[in-house]
């Protein structure tokens, strides 16, 4: 299987490192000439994960998109949501024809409050047998130093979701795989949001008792959240299988909740702090998903109606102005 990489932040070059490490040879589109020649001479990223060396022998690297994709067997789609529509634009409509796609995404499309898999079909005709994620409780820094990480692979078609994993596992790499692949995509939306909030707490000064409290509701209302979405999609046998406590779920929650390396736990305890909405996103010089992904969730949930006080106290610290303390005040009067 030929790999093909989409994106060459920090998450796209640690997924690249895996695969390689795993002895594959990658077709890695990245938009920036100089970076490709840098990345050619230096052997790294020139601006994420430093301490990740590739063999260059293993890297095909090009800004032309459609050579990458045409050329690939698998595509792994590792940029933030907000961006994809502008990246894959200028791709023709039958450039997925046959293709499988690996989402790396953990955030829905602002301007349609889509996931991936639903944006590709509705533009590139792209069926959810074709489409497969990879997502978890997995930092890019901690790939780059090799520490013993897990992933989840989920898709409908098993065999393919399997194989897929194989190429993924290393020594510090260890594999999952599940057939949730809706429920996944939203609990890597949502926990982005949750984490956001945990770094808010932080700024406030709340402490560890207090976010503890926070986090064990957080992962309840995301697993009604999840639940009540796949109600109608999924058999009432493979809703039982579904684990809301497992690593790709709960697990994904409390490192992004806890880490140091997260980019949304640090944008929200910046917000905590005081910084305004803009000053947090200059001050921080990368995507905190859980921005755009607090207004997506609040419109989606518009038709669900579950009850989620915690995401929406989020929401309206970042989008309607409300202050930071008065909106956890809110939570704290819900929490048990």
């Amino acid at each position: 299987m030929q790999f093909g990489m989409i994106g060459s932040g920090s998450w796209a070059t640690a997924l690249a490192k895996i695969l390689t490490d795993n002895g594959n040879i990658i077709n890695w589109f990245i938009r920036n000439e100089k970076n490709i020649a840098y990345l050619q001479k230096r052997r790294h990223n020139p601006h994420y994960l430093g301490s990740a060396y590739f063999d260059t022998k293993q890297l095909h690297l090009s800004c032309n998109l459609e050579e990458v994709v045409a050329k690939s067997d698998a595509l792994v789609i590792a940029i933030p949501s907000a961006f994809v529509a502008d990246v894959l634009a200028s791709l023709p409509k039958d450039a997925f024809n046959s293709k499988k796609i690996i989402s790396a995404i953990k955030g829905l499309m602002p301007q349609n409050n889509q996931l991936l898999n639903e944006y590709l079909y509705d533009n590139f005709t792209v069926p959810l047998c074709n489409y497969f994620t990879v997502l978890g409780p997995c930092h890019a820094e901690e790939v780059a130093s090799e520490k013993l990480s897990y992933l989840t692979f989920s898709g409908k078609d098993e065999p393919t979701a399997n194989l897929i994993a194989n190429n993924f596992k290393t020594e510090y790499l260890n594999t999952i795989v599940n057939h949730d692949i809706i429920g996944v995509q939203y609990a890597a939306v949502l926990k982005n949001i949750y984490a956001l909030g945990a770094g808010i707490a932080h700024g406030l000064e709340y402490g560890d008792n207090f976010l503890s409290v926070y986090i064990a509701n957080a992962a309840a209302e995301m697993a009604a959240f999840c639940h009540k979405l796949v109600w109608d999609k999924e058999s009432e046998e493979e809703q039982r299988s579904i684990n809301y406590s497992a690593s790709v779920y709960l697990g994904d929650l409390l490192v992004t909740c806890y880490s140091l390396y997260s980019r949304n736990r640090t944008f929200g305890n910046m917000i905590g702090k005081g910084y305004s909405v803009k000053s947090a996103q200059l001050e921080l010089n990368m995507v905190a998903e859980g921005y755009n992904a607090s207004k997506c969730i609040y419109q989606a949930n518009g038709l669900l109606q579950v009850d989620m006080p915690i995401a929406t106290a989020i929401y309206q610290i970042l989008w309607e102005q409300q202050p930071a303390d008065e909106g956890f005040k809110s939570i704290e009067k819900i929490l048990f």
